[in-house]
């Protein structure tokens, strides 16, 4: 997308990169050199909140997996023979139907927004792996108000039930914790959200107010014309 120069708080580069971190686990079987990362997490043992738990149970999972081992869970989760136990798609956990109105209305969003779909991505552009992906991306490069719009539009009304379904599929066993992780990270990030939308101007680009005000003056523009 079109390069913005911004000031990124450290709070959201590390929101950009826990996003990314889920993309890469819930793209494919982490890596060797994935898992020893995780393994390695420096974490702080006195913080009681659920992403820090979060971060032990992955951590703790990361040591007892190898990558082979979880290509056969990931391909059981997510594929499966026939068919896997969950569909890692937003249109079908916001209409229970794959390639729905929802990802159409996701391609035109990823259009203006100046992402390009790859030659050689055979996923649909709603795989949650995909949204992470540009969630990650939209953080450190475009303003609040499209965060905000891609978010509400295309990730808030389903990731919670996602990250539940993944936490009971049956073979989840270090995708139970990955699920436990982007739970904990999708609670935080609804107020986050929440708190953007209290704090952008009702007239910012792109608003309602902005739109509204736009048609105004366009409208007196056009009797000045006629006059």
């Amino acid at each position: 997308m079109t390069e913005l120069v911004r000031e990124i708080s450290e709070n959201d580069q590390l929101r950009a990169d826990i996003y990314q971190l889920l993309a890469a686990l819930l793209r494919s079987q982490p890596s060797a050199e994935l898992l020893q990362f995780l393994a390695n997490l420096e974490l702080d043992v006195d913080d009681p909140s659920e992403m820090t738990k979060a971060w032990s149970a992955l951590k703790l999972a990361a040591n007892q997996f190898s990558s082979e081992q979880l290509e056969e869970e990931y391909f059981n989760i997510f594929y499966g023979v026939g068919s896997g136990e969950i569909m890692p798609y937003a249109s079908w956990f916001m209409t229970g139907s794959l390639m729905d109105k929802p990802l159409a209305i996701l391609r035109q969003d990823l259009i203006q927004l100046g992402f390009e779909r790859e030659e050689n991505v055979k996923e649909p552009e709603d795989h949650v792996a995909a949204l992470c992906e540009v969630m990650g991306v939209l953080l450190l490069e475009a303003p609040g108000y499209r965060q905000l719009g891609f978010y509400q539009r295309h990730i808030s009304s389903w990731i919670e039930r996602f990250c539940t379904s993944l936490a009971a599929t049956p073979s989840a066993a270090f995708y139970a914790t990955v699920a436990q992780l982007a739970k904990a990270f999708f609670e935080i990030e609804a107020n986050e959200f929440e708190q953007l939308q209290l704090n952008i101007p009702l007239n910012c680009p792109g608003s309602e107010a902005e739109k509204s005000s736009a048609a105004d003056a366009s409208l007196e523009s056009s009797k000045q014309e006629l006059a």
